[in-house]
């Protein structure tokens, strides 16, 4: 176990404190960590102290056997206090030596009451229960036996009550009833109970712990986590901030004499070009209305709390659609620096990112230093959207009104991929339209009216199943067998291996991609492939090599095409089309059997 140095006491409120090492919580339950000792109002005997019997099965620890940044398995790195476990390229760290925690565990977070986790009994798989609090659970389960570290827990799904500890339990996360690849295939009807139970009250004290949160805000006045404010963006390191020569900059024919010269309406070039006017070049000179950027013509906004999703900006005003709301300004950085921030972040348990693409050499982090903008939150279903605007000839980013905001309404905008840092995120908008994650594409809108909702229910939930499965596939391609995958990177790419099948000794790392894209002969980039097998072929060498099949319309190799090694006939052409046109070519094929099959004389 890894103990922490803390304060055993506090100025203004009463503390609890262990009596065996120097480490001391409020004295709530939402403080004091599940398992531990009541010896006294203000004494306790904490976790750290639990001490493994010896042949009991339920003290032994255990580790997940997939990566909690990945969800993949393979070689992994595990915590020897709770049940995580990583990739080391996932961590990007060198093999530790010695025993090795996690950074949750470093830090010292316990499992709580009132907590839905994931538990581990036996051979069982992970199931879904609620960690309880000895005060509230039946008298035969406090009379069974348990030592200092262990806690009560209740599974979802049967009522059944066990006693457990911190090395069998890892939290669960807003999504996870949804994961059910990583918890095992034959989903019974008690455990799919069980994960509708864990869903629906995870729900619940998710709002539970919000609203008790904005009411602890409110109560002591918080403000927001400091930063500098800036009213333009700063270069950092060798970064600079573009200027241009005013001869470089565009001319539009605008008038002053227009009635709204360089405005929404108006037919200016510059601004259908996302060009603002430099006020020493534009034609209509004072009454130019398209230079906002430079005027820092903003909606009047504040930052206030919101309740599930930590601080946020609404209007004060009404603002129309178009309407130039703010700009996002901060640390203007580069890739390098980047990385290291993000880095240092994640090491020091830092969650919150303000990172936003700036182009393809430049990043704004609003981190430390920026304006209003940077409390904008993510929705997938946004009011507002980014615009990269050239000002003065150096790119520079806004956000402009989607729809007409009424006062009062929070101000959000999709962070889609161009937010940096976040990883894999679950997100909390609560937009119908909902991906679950940052960085990852909406669904779709459901139709509007009942009727069109009722005739396509079954189609879209056909099409979305299709779209889970194209995600990434279950078997290996080249064995077709199921167990321990490697997945390509590539974007697009489905397919996965396993790393025997490849020859691999370990695991990949960084943006691997699979054979299917690399020629067998040469390993130059492939023009076509097998779609039953990785292998592929670049222009130069895909002659002889790959079959269009007379059956289905696949490419195929001579292994695995059903017509035989040579399916064309003497003088036909053969065609070898790239991985765009495959889909449109077996397409074709099903139409020409179709009109064969009703045909009286087939």
């Amino acid at each position: 176990m890894c103990f922490f140095l803390l304060l055993n006491f506090c100025c203004v409120c009463r503390l609890t404190r262990c009596v065996r090492c120097p480490i001391a919580y409020h004295a709530t339950d939402y403080c004091i960590p599940a398992g531990s000792v009541i010896l006294a109002n203000n004494l306790i005997l904490c976790p750290n102290h639990f001490i493994p019997r010896k042949g009991c099965r339920n003290h032994e620890h255990v580790n997940v056997s997939w990566c909690f940044v990945c969800s993949e398995g393979g070689s992994l790195l595990c915590c020897e206090s709770c049940p995580a476990a990583f990739h080391r390229e996932c961590l990007n760290i060198d093999m530790p030596e010695g025993s090795w925690f996690c950074n949750d565990c470093r830090a010292g977070k316990k499992p709580h009451y009132k907590e839905v986790v994931w538990v581990k009994v036996g051979r069982y798989r992970w199931w879904p229960a609620e960690v309880s609090n000895p005060k509230n659970i039946p008298e035969n389960i406090l009379r069974m036996r348990h030592d200092v570290g262990e806690f009560p827990v209740l599974f979802f799904g049967s009522n059944d009550y066990l006693w457990t500890y911190q090395a069998r339990v890892f939290p669960y996360m807003e999504g996870d009833a949804n994961s059910k690849e990583k918890m095992g295939k034959g989903v019974d009807s008690v455990y799919k109970k069980a994960l509708e139970e864990a869903a629906k009250r995870f729900q619940e004290l998710q709002a539970e712990k919000e609203l008790r949160q904005l009411q602890e805000d409110r109560r002591n006045d918080k403000k927001p986590p400091p930063y500098k404010h800036i009213k333009a963006n700063r270069p950092i390191g060798k970064v600079q901030i573009i200027t241009a020569d005013l001869s470089e900059i565009p001319r539009c024919n605008c008038r002053a004499t227009d009635e709204s010269p360089c405005g929404m309406d108006s037919e200016c070039i510059n601004r259908m070009l996302l060009y603002e006017c430099n006020p020493q070049v534009c034609p209509a000179g004072e009454k130019c209305q398209n230079q906002r950027f430079l005027k820092r013509e903003y909606s009047e906004v504040e930052i206030f709390r919101t309740l599930s999703r930590g601080w946020g900006l609404r209007g004060c005003h009404d603002i129309k659609k178009g309407d130039f709301v703010n700009e996002y300004v901060g640390e203007v950085i580069d890739e390098e620096e980047c990385r290291a921030r993000i880095r240092q972040a994640q090491e020091n348990d830092i969650g919150n990112f303000y990172m936003l693409t700036l182009d393809k050499d430049r990043i704004i982090d609003a981190g430390p230093k920026g304006n209003e903008a940077r409390f904008m939150n993510h929705s997938c279903q946004p009011n507002c959207e980014t615009q990269k605007w050239t000002v003065n000839g150096d790119t520079r980013v806004g956000l402009f009104a989607l729809v007409d905001i009424s006062t009062g309404t929070e101000l959000t905008f999709n962070y889609n991929l161009e937010c940096l840092g976040n990883g894999k995120t679950v997100c909390k908008c609560g937009a119908p339209n909902c991906s679950g994650f940052l960085g990852v594409r909406p669904k779709n809108n459901p139709p509007s009216d009942d009727k069109g909702r009722k005739k396509r229910k079954g189609y879209m939930k056909r099409k979305q199943q299709q779209e889970v499965t194209k995600e990434r596939e279950d078997e290996c391609f080249s064995c077709g067998d199921g167990g321990q995958m490697v997945s390509c990177k590539r974007p697009g790419c489905p397919k996965v291996y396993h790393a025997d099948c490849l020859n691999l000794t370990k695991r990949p790392a960084g943006r691997w991609e699979c054979p299917w894209h690399q020629c067998d002969l040469c390993g130059q980039e492939s023009a076509s492939f097998c779609e039953m097998c990785p292998s592929s072929y670049c222009v130069e060498h895909r002659d002889g090599m790959l079959f269009i099949s007379k059956l289905d319309g696949r490419l195929s190799c001579s292994e695995h095409d059903p017509c035989g090694p040579d399916p064309l006939e003497p003088g036909e052409i053969r065609e070898y089309p790239g991985s765009e046109t495959v889909s449109l070519i077996r397409q074709i094929c099903y139409w020409i059997l179709c009109m064969f099959a009703r045909s009286p004389a087939f």
